[in-house]
């Protein structure tokens, strides 16, 4: 079987997000939906070059949920948010369904 199939990523709508004043680098804290099955989850991004806490809000977004917890300062990443780099180097785009989805879903 192909080992890109045994990361389970799925879509999940952000219900809140705050800057992340503690990072080193700007970040942005986002607490995610990933519908019944997975739960709502924490995770931190570098993306403060296109998105505002307030602009993510309400956002569906395709994360991986199946690794390990990360501490990243005082927080407590729990998902990785994929990403592509735009056309600035430090400008990342989030990886978004074309259109909405129920959270939970998983990519297939």
């Amino acid at each position: 079987m192909n080992a890109f199939f045994d990361t389970e990523m799925r879509v999940g709508k952000i219900v809140k997000a705050e800057n992340f004043e503690e990072a080193r680098k700007p970040a942005i804290k986002m607490w995610i939906d990933f519908g019944s099955k997975v739960g709502i989850k924490k995770s931190s991004a570098q993306i403060t070059e296109n998105y505002t806490p307030e602009t993510l809000i309400g956002k569906h977004v395709v994360g991986v949920v199946d690794l390990e917890p990360r501490q990243i300062g005082p927080f407590i990443s729990e998902v990785l948010i994929l990403g592509v780099n735009g056309y600035n180097e430090n400008e990342i785009v989030l990886l978004t369904p074309e259109k909405p989805v129920k959270p939970g879903s998983r990519i297939h």
